[in-house]
């Protein structure tokens, strides 16, 4: 037999990864605030970014599974997201 856990009964045994939150200036623009490793179905991503669209007041898309948001918002996604129960870390300046 192995020592390996197979199922555990804990709930903190297993915490998911917190949420990548990153701010990328491109060419062009005011640059992209996006939010990475959030695991979800694609439904409720879909219903997550419009919630923060409108309370950011910016546009924003899904792309590669990942939230995006034009301009630099990482103080506020960052506070909505810790306030919905989500672990975040920043990642970059």
């Amino acid at each position: 037999m192995t020592d390996k856990t197979v199922f555990s009964t804990d709930p903190g045994f297993r915490q998911p990864e917190p949420l990548r939150l990153s701010f990328q200036r491109g060419a062009k623009g005011s640059g992209v605030t996006r939010v990475e490793r959030l695991i979800m179905h694609p439904t409720l991503k879909d219903q997550l970014l419009s919630q923060l669209k409108r309370r950011l007041g910016c546009g924003g898309a899904i792309k590669d599974g990942n939230l995006e948001f034009q301009g630099d918002h990482r103080d506020v996604v960052e506070a909505e997201l810790v306030k919905q129960g989500y672990k975040v870390k920043r990642i970059g300046g």
